[in-house]
């Protein structure tokens, strides 16, 4: 995992500092001592992950979902912390490179598409939220078990490659009065049933 050599280290004067945290709890993991290090050296960055992912998506409930991966993915690879750089560059790393993987991740229910990467909270359909508790292999095997050839198609290439409707519309040769908007937003209602179905039996949890 890379450094970000600018991000400033957790901790007052005469604290223990993160490092120290880190090799408490590697030295001799599941112990008392390790259990109480590791609590202490994430409750330092809790927030700060938080605020972290805040600033690059824009939307609270999403940045605490990511904060709560970044804390729980930095927890499970903390032996691979090398001490080459702070402790806290290496946590933003993550952070970061989560925060981008999220915003590659399609807006499969927005209206109109992501604008420079970034979400908008305003517009962010509930929907959305259900779209994050499932990995890109399982959203792409319900999209193909609840949505016709054609469906499929034109969410494919409004939501994955950013086409516009009318451009859809044309390479599809879609007759229908209403063109490809039509069939988007038939594919968006079954979807989000089956979205829907599939949460709440349980069947994908986050």
């Amino acid at each position: 995992m890379g450094c970000v050599s600018d991000i400033e280290g957790a901790g007052s004067a005469g604290a223990v500092t993160d490092e120290e945290l880190v090799r408490r709890v590697t030295g001799d993991p599941g112990s008392p001592a390790a259990q109480r290090a590791s609590a202490e050296l994430f409750g330092r960055y809790r927030r700060r992950v938080y605020i972290w992912c805040f600033r690059y998506i824009g939307n609270h409930e999403t940045a605490m979902d990511l904060a709560q991966d970044v804390l729980l993915n930095a927890y499970r690879s903390l032996g691979s912390f090398q001490g080459d750089c702070r402790f806290s560059s290496w946590i933003y790393a993550i952070a970061r490179n989560r925060c981008f993987n999220e915003l590659r991740r399609p807006a499969i229910f927005a209206e109109e598409p992501v604008e420079d990467g970034v979400r908008s909270a305003d517009r962010e359909d509930p929907a959305e939220r259900m779209v994050q508790r499932f990995d890109e292999e399982r959203l792409l095997a319900l999209i193909h078990r609840h949505l016709d050839l054609q469906e499929q198609a034109v969410l494919w290439l409004r939501c994955f490659e950013r086409m516009p409707i009318e451009t859809i519309t044309t390479v599809m040769a879609i007759q229908q009065s209403s063109g490809a908007r039509g069939v988007l937003q038939r594919a968006r209602r079954k979807l989000r049933s089956a979205l829907q179905r599939e949460c709440k039996g349980g069947e994908i949890r986050p």
